[in-house]
């Protein structure tokens, strides 16, 4: 399979350099020449495969020209050794729980799957210069990628994530590892961060003296991954619904949404004839993309900071990538997503409620999900919101609300024993490039 990038300059790009590289050299995003779209007889039978099956036939439709079977096959069945569940909350709506992996967040799966793809195009090049993955992050997505990659010959971590706008269980998830992975507290936002990342892809000094990829759902190995937990969602749903014909059940799935690969990969899952009826994206304040919707203008603006932080982001980068896949057609983008934004005052209510009303515990950004389905689901539709992290990972803020103890998994409180290390960084572009080219192996 070729990649092309979205700005239409860079075509013709195979598997291992789109991972490699990350970004293209025309600044714009990878994206498969063509989505293959998977047989009816899958979707017929998918309620009796497990999760792994599944996921290893949408790879195989993404990846399996390029990685052999049984490399592909060992790569999802080391990142997928977790469960992601389907769990009834109340009425027609369920919550996908993504936080069952090493890190407590569904950025687990495409943190751990890209990490070993990388591993494995590494292995297969001559020579052994190392690889240096950048990764900008606004929570989850440092904790996810340095866990998925501590360890691997051959790769070094760059987290940058913004001083004091993450939360100290998911800093200690990241700052504490050593070895492979230097963390970066930044002066600035996670728009900050994301600009030195991308700035740094662009610097023709710097990456003539390293090699550089990036693990932002900016990377197509990162975001596609994501695609398989949507088709187990739906087998998940179809086991709990034998007697529902494919008409009757009538999918709509809600995506807490800061910098869009989640949802992109949603929509990757769709086009693979995926059933879903709509796809809503839940906005915090930070609602660049539900404005796009109203007025058919896209306008990044600088972040705000929330109570739901890993959606803080006021330039999401995989924005491209949704308008590439529908030509960039405001009007078809419409018909097959809509979006709902809510401040932190509803946030914290709805969290509140639904813990109160059904038992169930959210964090903040999959109470944005619930409470989108509560206010705008049919009786006759099926509602999936994607419970993006555990709620002990913004335990300061969930426990306020509650007004109660939350009680944090074993997983979390061996991260919270390690001692930070990280590195002071300003938001200028040429003290980032200073220090990473004092970090050059000669």
């Amino acid at each position: 399979m070729k990649y092309y990038s979205t700005n239409k300059k860079v075509t013709g790009v195979s598997l291992q350099d789109a991972v490699v590289k990350g970004l293209a050299d025309d600044k714009g995003l990878f994206m498969p020449d063509s989505i293959k779209r998977l047989p009816q007889e899958f979707f017929d039978t998918i309620e009796n495969l497990s999760f792994q099956e599944i996921a290893y036939t949408v790879a195989d439709a993404f990846f399996g020209e390029d990685v052999e079977a049984e490399a592909l096959k060992k790569i999802v069945y080391e990142t997928l050794n977790f469960d992601v569940p389907l769990v009834h909350v109340n009425d027609n709506i369920y919550s996908l729980e993504l936080y069952h992996g090493p890190t407590l967040a569904f950025k687990d799966v495409g943190g751990r799957f890209m990490s070993r793809l990388l591993g494995y195009f590494i292995q297969k090049q001559t020579g052994n210069a190392q690889v240096n993955v950048l990764v900008a992050t606004s929570g989850d997505t440092g904790s996810a990628v340095a866990n998925g990659f501590l360890g691997v010959e051959g790769i070094h971590v760059y987290v940058l994530y913004p001083k004091g706008l993450v939360s100290p269980i998911q800093e200690c998830q990241f700052t504490t590892l050593g070895q492979n992975i230097t963390a970066l507290e930044v002066d600035g936002t996670f728009d900050d961060c994301q600009a030195l990342v991308k700035s740094a892809f662009m610097d023709e000094d710097l990456n003539a003296k390293m090699k550089l990829t990036s693990a932002n759902s900016i990377n197509v190995a990162r975001f596609l991954p994501q695609s398989f937990y949507y088709f187990y969602a739906y087998s998940q749903l179809k086991s709990f619904n034998p007697k529902l014909s494919k008409k009757e059940l009538e999918m709509v799935i809600c995506v807490p949404s800061g910098n869009f690969g989640n949802l992109t990969a949603g929509l990757f899952a769709k086009k693979m004839g995926l059933p879903v009826k709509h796809f809503i994206a839940a906005n915090n304040r930070n609602d660049i993309f539900l404005q796009y919707l109203k007025t058919g203008e896209y306008k990044p603006r600088p972040s705000v900071s929330t109570i739901a932080n890993a959606m803080d982001v006021g330039d999401p980068s995989n924005f491209a990538r949704v308008l590439d896949l529908y030509d960039g057609s405001h009007a078809v983008i419409s018909s097959e997503i809509s979006a709902v934004s809510y401040n932190d005052e509803q946030i914290a209510t709805t969290l509140k409620n639904c813990k109160q009303e059904t038992g169930y515990l959210l964090d903040p950004h999959g109470a944005c999900g619930y409470q989108a389905l509560k206010d705008d689901l049919k009786e006759t539709e099926f509602g999936i919101f994607l419970e993006t992290a555990h709620p002990a990972k913004f335990l300061e803020t969930v426990e306020s609300i509650l007004g109660e103890r939350v009680e944090i998994p074993q997983k979390l409180q061996e991260f919270m024993k390690g001692e930070k290390k990280s590195q002071a960084l300003s938001k200028d572009f040429d003290s980032f490039k200073k220090f990473l080219l004092t970090q050059v192996v000669k």
